[in-house]
């Protein structure tokens, strides 16, 4: 099995015989927060306030054709959303950032169904926000 990374244990990344399970992009924020100290006659001073929480998107497909159940993983994800679940986002060995995170938002599509309602593929929006 080739893992490449996982949010606990909630979703691994992984390809094998068996399963694939990986995201087609991943998008990383880190940003502050700044302030502006107006002058007369002269350009505004800029100062330091403080770093912003950093944000993750990661857009996934699942597909039952690669091992997956999609409604499953998307009702487990929901409800990690919903609970408040918070662990480490982990990709390539190695943790993303300092802190764990937490999935904000999930978007999903479902993309391909089958005659009896199904769900046989689907593509899921995470947003995950630095937690501390």
């Amino acid at each position: 099995m080739g893992k490449i990374g996982n949010f606990g244990k909630l979703i691994v990344f992984e390809v094998s015989e068996d399963k694939i399970l990986t995201f087609s992009s991943m998008q990383r924020t880190v940003s502050a927060n700044w302030g502006s100290h107006e002058r007369i006659g002269k350009k505004p001073l800029s100062e330091f306030l403080s770093p912003n929480l950093q944000t993750v998107t990661l857009e996934v497909t699942l597909s039952a054709q690669h091992g997956v159940k999609p409604r499953d993983t998307l009702e487990a994800i929901a409800s990690a959303v919903e609970s408040g679940k918070v662990a480490n986002l982990v990709i390539g060995k190695k943790k993303v950032g300092e802190h764990k995170w937490k999935i904000t938002q999930s978007s999903e599509t479902w993309d391909t169904l089958l005659t009896r309602g199904e769900l046989y593929k689907a593509s899921v929006s995470l947003t995950f926000e630095e937690y501390l």
